[in-house]
Formats: C-alpha cells, structure tokens, sequence
C-alpha cells in the first residue's frame, strides 16, 4: 500500500452503504452544507478543556449535558464521527475475536478497539436520542488474515485522522472541538502505530491534507463492510460482532 494515498485510492483500497447507516439524514444534512445555524455559546466554559480524559480511551463525560444543547451542524457532525467510528470498533472487536492475529498486531488490535469503543460511547451519550443507530457490518474477509487485517487498518485510520481534521474547524462549540482534537490525535497515533508495525514510514508527509465530508461519504459508499442498519445497542461493547467474514 502506498504512503500518500489519495481519496480514489482510501476509496478502492479496501471495499470499505452510507444509505443503510443514515437512518435519520442527519449525516446528509451535514454534507449538504445544512444546520448552519448561530454559533450558541452555552458550550464556551473554560473550565471544560480537557475534562475527563480516562486512560486511553476519550470518555469526556462533563461535556455530555453541553453536548446536547448543540447547534444542528455539531449534531450533524458528531453523528457523521461515530459512523466511522462505529465501523473501526466494529472491525477491531471482530479481528480480536477471530483469532487470525497475533504478535504486535494483536496487541495493537486489542488497544485500538478498546479506544474506539470508548470514542462509540462518548459520541452515543454525547448525542442522546439524536445518535444514528449502529449498523450491521460484514468484513467480506479481512478480518480473517494478518496481513489483510494490517493493510485495511491502515486506511481505516488514515480516513479517521483526516475525516477528523475536515470537520474540526467546522464545530461550533469550542467545547466539542476540544474533544475532537483529543480523539483526532489518538486516531494519528493509531495510524502511526500501524504503519510502523508493518515497515511503513509512521509519518511520511510534514502536512496531512484533511478530507472533506463528501470525500469521506464518497469513499464510504464505495464500501461493502456496511451492510444493514440496526440499533445494536448503547455502546459496541456489547454482545459483540457478527462473524460474516
């Protein structure tokens, strides 16, 4: 897999449907350019900054009551954010639970998907009743092979680093930006992380161009790991994946 990827690429490299996950369009919203509402200042406390940061994981929890009186463009946002977020926890926790890893890479498995169950969490309390539900998910195989596994993860956590830089500056509480940049910079460590793991430059370029929302929703439509939507339950920590590889 080449280091500079660019967004046909993210989109051709793994078939990674937007239709089934946006069960209540609030992700098309966001990437029509809706909710462009006033910026509200009910979120702009000081004292928020850095709140509830627990070990690796983002679990902000003072921010949650704030969360829920944000614009409809942070509401629109955040749900496009636990979309990909779903996804990554979803392959993770099934990679685990197959078997096929082992070494560097399994620990880095087990350590990433606890980090995105807790970023699944955060963003499910955060939005409430407002939340878009946990689709089905079928990993067509790659969760099955080390290398597969390794290469897929790659470009799941490249698109997550610069999906997240693409909307960060488009927040309208300071607050959620806060907590933005706290799972933007554990989702670069995860990229880096893996790419060194399998000989790959953990930071080949001094810039990361970020992606657009369309950019992202274009790569994801190409993807055939998002089979059905469905409330899985509050968090994906549940009763754990369906085996569809």
């Amino acid at each position: 897999m080449m280091d500079d990827m660019t967004t046909p690429e993210i989109a051709m490299a793994h078939p990674l449907t937007l239709a089934a996950v946006d069960t209540d369009g609030a992700i098309r919203e966001a990437a029509d350019g809706l909710g462009r509402d006033t910026r509200g200042d009910v979120l702009r406390r000081a004292g928020m900054v850095g709140a509830g940061v627990a070990g690796g994981g983002i679990l902000l929890a003072a921010l949650v009551p704030e969360a829920r009186a944000a614009t409809k463009r942070d509401v629109s946002i955040l749900n496009f954010a636990l979309t990909l977020e779903y996804l990554e926890a979803a392959f993770y926790t099934e990679a685990v639970k197959m078997g096929a890893l082992d070494g560097e890479t399994l620990r880095f498995a087990q350590v990433v998907g606890a980090h995105e169950r807790a970023h699944v969490a955060f963003l499910r309390k955060a939005l409430g009743s407002a939340a878009v539900k946990r689709p089905s998910f079928n990993f067509r195989g790659t969760t099955e092979d080390q290398a597969t596994f390794q290469a897929t993860a790659i470009v799941l956590e490249d698109t997550g680093v610069r999906a997240y830089a693409g909307q960060a500056g488009r927040l309208d509480s300071a607050a959620l930006l806060t907590a933005a940049v706290q799972v933007h910079s554990v989702e670069a460590r995860h990229a880096s992380w893996m790419r060194h793991i399998v000989g790959q430059r953990p930071a080949p370029r001094a810039f990361d161009p970020p992606l657009t929302m369309a950019q992202v929703l274009a790569a994801v439509k190409q993807t055939r790991f998002i089979v059905q939507a469905g409330d899985m339950g509050a968090s994906d920590g549940g009763s754990g994946p369906s085996f569809t590889g």
